[in-house]
């Protein structure tokens, strides 16, 4: 009996119909032939209506190969700190997605961390929003989805990370890691993105050290920090050599609130 992982927030955060969605993701992604291969990418979780411009920017301009590593914060606290889901497909309205076993095996023997929990995933929006958008450029995806929660010391964040490049490199298949995340919450326009510029220096510098101090400096409400932190490592163990801002906008520009805003960066390491 296979384990299916249900969509929770269909018809909420995106749309429930797959013709539906697939009309909202073409708003947003262009299926143009020129795309660059990367190593990881940071995007936003927010409803689609919201973020998925700035999503789209970034799943516009990279190739999605095998399996997608999809890293996300843990928002209602559930089940383990540091969980794979055990599911043996996730399913969207655009049909069900393969979890990689072969990869999660192999991070699960090698990381002191990572344990197999689905309770942690159940009700969590931040790795599902990403999954229609590997879906509609690739549609034979593979994914491994990874709850990284914040609230405990740093070193599972950078051991998680080095876990993960250190499977990618024993894999002969290619692989894209994805940082789920959206930047500050709920403060004015002007402010949100004077802090989240700051925080974004370090990520293009490739320096999670740095991004940790900034992020702590002025208290910002990055809710995915951690799982950016994985993700830069992983990233600078597999020899990422740059990082690019691909777009950054905030909720405002949809509500025309701009005095409690989220910001939302799409950011490609290669």
């Amino acid at each position: 009996m296979y384990r299916i992982r249900k969509p929770v927030v269909s018809g909420y955060f995106y749309p429930d119909t797959k013709n539906g969605l697939i009309a909202e993701l073409k708003k947003y992604v262009s299926l143009k032939e020129k795309r660059e291969t990367v190593i990881s990418a940071i995007c936003p979780h927010a409803g689609y209506i919201y973020s998925g411009k700035t999503a789209g920017k970034v799943y516009s301009n990279i190739n999605i190969p095998e399996t997608a590593i999809i890293i996300g914060p843990n928002h209602h606290g559930y089940g383990e700190p540091y969980a794979i889901d055990d599911s043996d497909f996730w399913e969207t309205p655009l049909g069900r997605v393969s979890v990689n076993k072969d990869i999660i095996g192999e991070l699960l023997k090698k990381s002191r961390y990572l344990q197999e929990d689905s309770l942690a995933h159940r009700n969590e929006h931040s790795l599902e929003v990403q999954v229609p958008f590997l879906q509609f450029i690739n549609p034979d995806i593979k994914i491994v989805p990874i709850i990284i929660s914040s609230y405990h010391d740093v070193n599972p964040w950078y051991e998680i990370g080095y876990t993960i490049a250190l499977v990618l490199q024993e894999y002969k298949k290619q692989a894209i890691i994805i940082a789920s995340s959206d930047f500050t919450h709920y403060e004015p326009a002007q402010q949100a993105k004077q802090k989240d510029m700051y925080a974004i220096e370090a990520i293009i510098n490739l320096n999670p050290d740095e991004f940790l101090k900034r992020v702590s400096e002025y208290n910002m409400s990055i809710c995915g920090f951690a799982p950016i932190v994985s993700a830069i490592t992983a990233a600078k163990t597999l020899e990422a050599k740059k990082a690019v801002l691909i777009d950054y906008s905030n909720s405002g520009e949809v509500s025309g609130d701009f005095q409690q805003v989220v910001g939302y960066a799409g950011i490609i390491i290669s």
